[in-house]
């Protein structure tokens, strides 16, 4: 006398032996056939074999799949924007893009003035003659200890223009200089968003509009220099009463690195972008045997 086994399927449908010696076949009576009991027991040998779910595939836009190392290379190029985008915030968010200083001893013989600003807010600052190198002319650097006094400009708010040693700003370019500086960094949130979607969705279209976003901001910070200083020259031009040395400080520094990191940021995103690679194009590989 056979044993019979009934065994559920991956349907709950009750699976048994269809032949004698054979375990797998269907159960008597039951609808399906041999067919459909071997397939149910192919089912249950095939269909659950991976617990938990399946591994999401790494596919690009193309269908064809991202290796690690592509994936590197994409990290590396967002480091480097990174590296730029966070040396904008840190010379947009301060004030030491130009300093102005009188002579050490066109006021007094024990104390001179000296000024800085930047983008937002200027700062006089009281320094004591004595702290000076002797060897300098005019007040400063504005490092040194003394008492300050910083105030916001109201560019934005009452559109006056600031006075500085008797010279008026003009508020036009500033304020084009501070929009320019606001929207550079509005790119640069849409390039980091652009790769960041690329990188959880294994989608390398997005490294595209992510070129074009980090070179457009490296573009415009260096842009927003350049009319900045052409603010600090129409400031020096306006009344020249007081002689002034003006010298343009580490936040300027900043700027100018950020924007060329930016640029080169861009540039390795079109260059991962493109559908082949470069360097294999212009330098083709050579067969051995040649």
């Amino acid at each position: 006398m056979w044993s019979t086994f009934f065994v559920p399927d991956e349907e709950g449908r009750t699976v048994g032996p269809g032949t004698p010696g054979v375990v797998g076949g269907p159960a008597p009576g039951l609808p399906g056939g041999p067919a459909q009991g071997a397939g149910g027991l192919a089912s249950l040998m095939t269909g659950r074999s991976t617990f938990g779910g399946k591994k999401r595939r790494r596919t690009t836009s193309a269908g064809h799949a991202m290796s690690e190392a592509q994936e590197g290379k994409i990290k590396l190029a967002f480091f480097v924007a990174i590296v730029g985008v966070v040396l904008t915030v840190l010379g947009v968010g301060t004030e030491f893009w130009v300093e102005l200083a009188p002579l050490k001893n066109f006021y007094n013989n024990q104390t001179c003035l000296t000024a800085h600003y930047g983008l937002w807010k200027s700062c006089t600052k009281t320094l004591w003659v004595s702290d000076i190198d002797p060897e300098r002319e005019s007040c400063g650097p504005a490092e040194l200890p003394g008492e300050s006094n910083c105030t916001y400009f109201k560019f934005f708010t009452t559109g006056e223009n600031a006075v500085m040693f008797q010279k008026t700003t003009q508020k036009n370019l500033n304020v084009a200089a501070a929009m320019l500086a606001l929207f550079s960094l509005f790119l640069m949130v849409m390039g980091a968003i652009c790769i960041i979607m690329s990188l959880s969705k294994e989608i390398q279209f997005f490294l595209k509009p992510a070129s074009v976003f980090f070179i457009l901001s490296g573009v415009l910070v260096l842009l927003c220099l350049l009319v900045f200083h052409q603010s600090v020259l129409a400031l020096l031009a306006s009344d020249h009463t007081v002689p002034l040395h003006h010298e343009l400080s580490w936040s300027v520094s900043c700027i100018g690195c950020a924007g060329a990191v930016l640029i080169v940021g861009g540039i390795l995103f079109l260059l991962l972008a493109l559908p082949y690679s470069p360097w294999q194009k212009c330098l083709p590989h050579k067969d051995s045997s040649s």
